[in-house]
């Protein structure tokens, strides 16, 4: 496979660092080839702004999705965002990698996604009707490949349990994994999330990169999350409510958009179980 590696963390001699080593020498050993985006170190401009779009006159009013969509149309767009297109295209699977601060992603990545994902790339596309509302959530222009977060926390992985304090981390992350890789049509693999990782020592680091490896090893085989498909079946178009009868009728929240007959048929696979880890 083509791995794209993007990388989110000021400090190269991080621990997120470390990793990010380790991910692409087991994903090359595996014969994979990797590129990496590392955006701190390119200097990524993270806001979104008129500077983007250099066709716009001085008294015209900036419109991002508007402004991106006729740039993308016009081949328009900034060298840097065009780049990062490439690679998206390019690449079989993409790794977004980042040290959890304030429940989020850092600023810097949020901001590569802002600019790179333009209007007739990663969203805006397909048949708006009363049998489809575009293709997106399982369709799109990066269907077929996969997509996965490589996070460290600073809390403990029981902080971050369906009972625990900071909430659910698949509530947390289901915003970056559904409505960031999802959207525009990634298979998303479940996360690697490391926890407590201020107090990791040699040995514990050494456990948590073999996890690392064994995960590396397989990207291309462990099975997705099974969301739904938006033109699927499962919503009513256009309001895009699920249809009744699906999901538990008490429920409500993320965990109604997994299909349940898919996740049974999952059930039992092997699990990659984060150990602790420092940013």
């Amino acid at each position: 496979m083509k791995v794209l590696l993007v990388f989110a963390h000021p400090e190269p001699r991080s621990l997120n660092g470390a990793l990010r080593d380790v991910a692409i020498e087991e994903l090359r050993v595996q014969g994979h080839e990797v590129r990496v985006s590392d955006l701190y170190a390119d200097g990524w401009k993270s806001e979104i702004d008129r500077a983007d779009f250099p066709f716009l006159t001085p008294e015209a009013r900036f419109k991002p999705a508007a402004a991106s969509g006729e740039a993308f149309a016009a081949d328009a767009l900034t060298p840097d965002v065009k780049a990062e297109h490439e690679k998206l295209l390019w690449a079989d699977a993409l790794i977004l990698q980042f040290p959890l601060w304030w429940f989020a992603m850092p600023a810097i990545l949020k901001g590569w996604v802002d600019r790179v994902y333009s209007y007739g790339f990663a969203y805006g596309v397909g048949e708006h009707s009363d049998r489809r509302w575009g293709d997106r959530y399982g369709e799109g222009t990066l269907a077929g490949k996969r997509a996965m977060l490589l996070v460290t926390a600073g809390g403990w992985e029981e902080h971050y349990a369906a009972r625990g304090v900071n909430g659910s981390i698949d509530d947390l992350l289901f915003p970056i994994n559904h409505g960031i890789l999802y959207y525009p049509g990634y298979d998303v693999l479940p996360p690697f999330v490391a926890y407590r990782v201020d107090r990791l020592d040699a040995a514990g680091f050494e456990a948590v990169a073999e996890r690392l490896r064994e995960r590396m090893r397989t990207l291309g085989t462990i099975p997705s999350i099974p969301y739904r498909r938006q033109n699927g079946g499962d919503y009513l178009i256009p309001s895009m409510q699920l249809r009744p009868g699906l999901g538990d009728p008490h429920a409500a929240g993320f965990a109604l958009h997994l299909n349940e007959t898919t996740a049974a048929k999952a059930d039992g696979e092997d699990e990659i179980v984060a150990v602790p880890v420092e940013a």
